[in-house]
C-alpha cells in the first residue's frame, strides 16, 4: 500500500516538476528575459518540429532521420551487448581472462569518442561502418565493466556449496552466476545505450547527410536553434522510450530484484 502511494507521489512530482520548467521556459522567452535568438520560445520550437515532421529537413523526413540514428545505434549496441556481457562474465570469473581484456578496456574507456574517431575514419573510411565502430566502442566499457563487476561480487561461499554438492563448471556458470548477474546486466544495458545514444551526434559529424544527430549539428551551424530544440526534444523522448523498455525487461527478467 505505501508503495503504491509513493509511486502515486512520484508520478505527481514528476508531472508537476516538468510543468513548472516549461512554463518558466515560456515565461522567459515570451517575456524576453533571454535573447530568442539562443533560446527559442516553446512555440518556435513546436513550429519546427511540426515543420520537419511534415516537410523533412535536407531532403529526409524526421523518420528517415530518426531511423538511420536508431539503426546505427541499435546495430552497434547489439554487437556490444553480445562481446561485452560474454567478455565481462568470463573476465569476472577468470583473472587470467581479466589481465588480458581489462587493460584494453581501460586504456581507451577514459578517451572522448572525438579522439579516435579520426584513426577509425582512416581505418574504416566516412561511411556506415566507422559511424558503428565508433558506438560500439563507446558501448562496450559499462558492459563489460559492469558485468565483470557483478560476478566478482557474487559470494565465494555459494560457488564453493555448489561446487562442494557436485556441480559442474557448467552448471555453477547456468545456475548460479548468471542468474545472480542479471540485474548488473540490464543495468549494464541501460547505461550502455545512453552512452551510445550522446555518441551518436559525434558519429555522425563526419559525411553524414542523415541521423537525428546530424540534423541538431547542421541546423546549429545555421542557427537554426528552433531545429536544434526540437531535435533534442526527439532524442531525449526516444531515449526515455527504450529506457523504459530496457525498464521493463528487467521487471519481466529479474522479479526478484528489490525484494530479497
Amino acid at each position: 500500500m505505501k508503495e503504491k502511494r509513493f509511486e502515486k507521489n512520484h508520478k505527481i512530482v514528476t508531472v508537476v516538476t516538468v510543468a513548472v520548467i516549461l512554463a518558466l521556459w515560456f515565461l522567459a522567452t515570451n517575456l524576453h528575459w533571454i535573447d530568442t535568438r539562443i533560446f527559442p520560445t516553446p512555440q518556435a520550437t513546436w513550429k519546427a518540429f511540426v515543420a520537419v515532421c511534415s516537410g523533412g529537413y535536407k531532403n529526409h523526413t524526421l523518420l528517415q532521420h530518426l531511423s538511420a540514428s536508431m539503426g546505427r545505434l541499435f546495430l552497434a549496441f547489439g554487437l556490444a551487448a553480445v562481446t561485452g556481457i560474454i567478455m565481462g562474465l568470463v573476465c569476472g570469473w577468470s583473472a587470467y581472462a581479466r589481465a588480458v581484456f581489462e587493460p584494453m578496456i581501460e586504456f581507451y574507456r577514459p578517451l572522448p569518442p572525438l579522439a579516435y574517431y579520426t584513426l577509425l575514419v582512416l581505418w574504416m573510411g566516412i561511411g556506415n561502418e566507422s559511424k558503428v565502430a565508433l558506438l560500439y566502442l563507446a558501448c562496450l566499457p559499462p558492459i563489460f565493466i559492469t558485468c565483470c563487476a557483478g560476478v566478482r561480487g557474487i559470494s565465494p561461499l555459494y560457488l564453493e556449496s555448489a561446487e562442494t554438492l557436485g556441480a559442474s563448471k557448467r552448471k555453477v556458470f547456468v545456475h548460479i552466476i548468471l542468474p545472480a548477474c542479471l540485474p548488473d546486466i540490464i543495468t549494464s544495458l541501460r547505461t550502455a545505450i545512453g552512452v551510445g545514444y550522446s555518441t551518436v551526434v559525434a558519429a555522425e559529424m563526419v559525411a553524414a547527410t542523415s541521423g537525428i544527430g546530424w540534423m541538431v549539428l547542421d541546423a546549429s551551424n545555421y542557427l537554426r536553434n528552433d531545429i536544434v530544440f526540437a531535435g533534442i526534444f526527439v532524442m531525449s523522448f526516444t531515449g526515455i522510450v527504450i529506457d523504459q523498455a530496457l525498464r521493463l525487461l528487467e521487471k519481466k527478467a529479474v522479479p526478484w530484484k528489490g525484494r530479497v
